[in-house]
């Protein structure tokens, strides 16, 4: 029994260093909202291409890190559909456009012991609501639950339990999400694990399951124009389970003519957080230092994160919706 509770501990510690970290942290949020939220896929009515990488606790061993890579679009163009099956009285029928987004990323998540690779694709659909767009999202993942059995330490080294631990499971899961843009101002609210999937790592029922928790995202913001080439974007993120683990990120960010930027963030009880960003052209590129206010910061550098992002068709023409604004 104390073998299992010292695999189970190791396990559970790993997984929930702030609150219950089976999700990734991303400090710079705002850039890439899809990663938290499938609602806001095409929302802006961009094409874009989004590469992020963040390494926490640098200097802490086995310390989470993360990479993802994510696209996005709207689908934009009129399209037609047969009204007949019938070769010779088939007619066709305009359908609306311009409502649809599509999106979809890869991840790769490592926690210590435990590392997650996945493929998450997303379907949202935007309802013009008086001068605001709303949006509903869906998103269905799948993904490889790993446990690195040869870094957990037991007394026994050859103890029957780990030579039985599965190391490898595939894991279906899903996200649902609602955005709300009336600009300058936007909200959302999504969900994240929807199925709280339990994954069993013994053989038997002596070894416990490890529970998937569901998350909620709450994100809100303005952007301020100054009318003098600069933009100031208050914002606000607040992360919780189901066991009412809150936790809140308020930052705010200036801009100088959209395309430089520097913001603060503070990420409650764990972290002071400075981003800065440059535009060039269709391409972005951020960066975030999160400096911990935890007795973590005795060992570590902090945490890193990079964002580089590659925005399409910011042409009126094309997203002829975008003037509603």
């Amino acid at each position: 029994m104390k073998r299992k509770l010292i695999i189970l501990f190791v396990i559970c510690l790993t997984a929930i260093p702030a609150l219950s970290q089976q999700e990734p942290v991303f400090s710079q949020y705002t850039m890439n909202q899809f990663l938290i939220n499938p609602a806001f896929a095409g929302s802006e009515g961009f094409t874009s291409f989004n590469l992020t990488a963040r390494q926490q606790w640098l200097g802490f061993e086995d310390a989470p890190m993360t990479q993802a890579i994510s696209g996005q679009t709207r689908i934009t163009k009129t399209s037609y559909v047969a009204k007949s099956r019938s070769v010779r009285k088939r007619t066709k029928k305009r359908r609306p456009s311009g409502k649809i987004g599509l999106g979809g990323y890869l991840y790769n998540d490592q926690n210590g012991p435990i590392g997650r690779t996945g493929l998450e694709v997303s379907y949202a659909y935007h309802l013009f609501v008086g001068d605001g767009q709303l949006s509903l999202g869906l998103s269905l993942s799948a993904y490889q639950f790993r446990v690195n059995t040869s870094e957990l330490v037991t007394a026994d080294e050859n103890d029957p339990l780990l030579s039985q631990a599965r190391e490898s499971m595939f894991i279906p899961d899903g996200s649902v999400g609602v955005f709300y843009m009336y600009q300058p101002f936007y909200v959302g609210l999504s969900a994240k694990n929807l199925f709280q999937a339990a994954i069993k790592f013994g053989g038997d029922n002596s070894f416990s399951d490890y529970q998937q928790v569901r998350h909620y995202y709450l994100t809100s913001g303005y952007k301020y124009d100054m009318r003098n080439d600069f933009e100031i974007e208050p914002s606000i993120l607040m992360k919780t389970t189901e066991a009412f683990n809150l936790q809140v990120d308020v930052s705010v960010k200036g801009y100088y003519k959209r395309d430089y930027w520097l913001g603060f963030s503070y990420r409650t009880g764990n972290a002071f957080i400075t981003m800065v960003g440059v535009k060039v052209d269709k391409l972005y590129f951020g960066y975030a230092f999160d400096y911990s206010l935890n007795d973590i910061q005795r060992i570590s550098y902090g945490s890193h994160e990079i964002m580089i992002g590659l925005k399409f068709g910011d042409s009126n023409k094309r997203y002829r919706w975008l003037n509603r604004f």
